[in-house]
């Protein structure tokens, strides 16, 4: 059973009409026991950070998923979801988020002669070798998002350029974020969430 987070982000029901879409038995739920006795944890995301942070802390579900963390329940954010697990977004002043992987969420500079916010395909490639990473290598993924991850090179799986390097893919143990929506990507998104919900079942990843 995989938990997608409900906390009143733009995409929720996206998500799992992808997962009900390929058979992946999953929940929407703001419960925590029911969160924490998943398999694997999906935390999607559209929208400011700031107000993302808020509806978690309001629904008391901050400790919740550092505790699914830390007991090593594998974690997927995607988009919004993906900069959350970070330590601070400077979108809207300086906000701080779930602190799980160290790194800082920062705008895509206007200076650099490209469109913002970053919206459509852009191709992925993988940076480290990795069965998720792997999955969109060399694949076109689609972004919707003005701000960026400034992570640890080793937490990298995968980048996206648009003028900086954008990390697409990033993974922390159990943890992993993606940038980009796998839930409007086509197939090769489709083939993404699968390969997530095998790596929950997988006890070697899954369990510390």
């Amino acid at each position: 059973m995989i938990a997608i987070i409900d906390y009143d982000t733009g995409n929720t029901r996206n998500v799992k009409k992808a997962l009900d879409y390929l058979g992946i038995k999953n929940v929407l739920s703001a419960d925590p026991q029911e969160i924490l006795a998943a398999d694997g944890l999906i935390l999607p995301g559209v929208g400011a950070f700031r107000k993302a942070m808020l509806s978690l802390q309001q629904r008391q579900l901050v400790p919740v998923i550092k505790a699914a963390a830390k007991a090593g329940r594998p974690i997927l954010g995607i988009c919004l979801g993906m900069q959350l697990l970070f330590d601070q977004s400077l979108e809207f002043g300086q906000t701080a988020g779930l602190g799980i992987i160290a790194g800082q969420v920062v705008p895509i500079p206007a200076t650099i002669g490209v469109k913002v916010p970053h919206m459509g395909w852009d191709l992925n490639q993988a940076t480290t070798a990795d069965p998720l990473a792997a999955v969109f290598d060399q694949q076109f993924t689609y972004f919707v998002h003005s701000y960026y991850v400034q992570a640890k090179p080793k937490t990298i799986l995968a980048t996206s350029d648009y003028g900086v390097k954008i990390p697409s893919i990033v993974k922390q143990q159990n943890v992993i974020g993606i940038q980009f929506h796998p839930e409007k990507s086509g197939e090769i998104g489709l083939a993404g969430l699968t390969q997530f919900k095998e790596l929950t079942e997988n006890a070697d990843y899954s369990r510390n």
